[in-house]
């Protein structure tokens, strides 16, 4: 089974790409849900993440504050970095038991804004970049999450600009609100079936 990585900067829409491979019969892992998902439901790493952050970047609920840890660690670069140590290889640990399910699909995608950032890259076998015009994926997330330019650049400069991802990835999608996007998730779709057909067929004659 192949493993795909699906990647994009914020506001580039690489969820609704998602979605549409999803529709198409591909499973699809959302890195990003479900590191929110083990950060709430993870007791270890919940205990981890206090021990790290403070017991205050959590609700009354138990539950974590983004906007508190969002204020500490963008900050703090070595807060941030020893946060991700711990949150990462929850996920990974967690992907793996999720592929476990899904090993009779043609291939799966692993969707991260932080693919190669966070070293989610690894073990995976090809990479798609989602695409988008700097100013367009501002107003995107600006309209989507109500927050300021600012804030958003902000983000931005914790991940590697397209540029630099390109150049890890064979496959690239055009989200500029001109470009339709669905045939282009189709004729990848097709490419991707089409390999994992040919890994097999390689597979039986060696």
């Amino acid at each position: 089974m192949l493993k795909i990585g699906l990647t994009g900067g914020i506001g580039t829409g690489k969820s609704v790409v998602a979605r549409l491979f999803n529709l198409l019969g591909i499973p699809v892992y959302n890195a990003d849900f479900r590191a929110r998902w083990l950060m709430e439901n993870n007791p270890k790493l919940v205990e981890n993440i206090k021990i790290l952050l403070g017991s205050e970047v959590f609700n009354e609920n138990n539950k974590p504050d983004r906007k508190k840890i969002a204020e500490v660690v963008f900050s703090n670069p070595e807060a941030l970095n020893r946060l991700n140590a711990l949150i990462h290889p929850a996920v990974a640990n967690d992907f793996t038991l999720w592929c476990e399910h899904h090993v009779s699909a043609p291939y799966i995608l692993k969707e991260a804004a932080i693919l190669f950032e966070s070293g989610a890259d690894a073990g995976l076998d090809h990479f798609i970049l989602v695409e988008a015009p700097e100013d367009l994926r501002i107003k995107r997330v600006m309209k989507r999450d109500l927050r300021s330019e600012t804030e958003i650049q902000a983000i931005m400069k914790q991940q590697w600009p397209e540029s630099k991802k390109r150049e890890r990835c064979a496959y690239r999608i055009v989200n500029d609100d001109k470009l339709a996007v669905l045939p282009q998730v189709i004729e990848i779709d097709k490419k991707l079936r089409e390999l994992t057909i040919k890994n097999q067929q390689d597979a039986c004659t060696a």
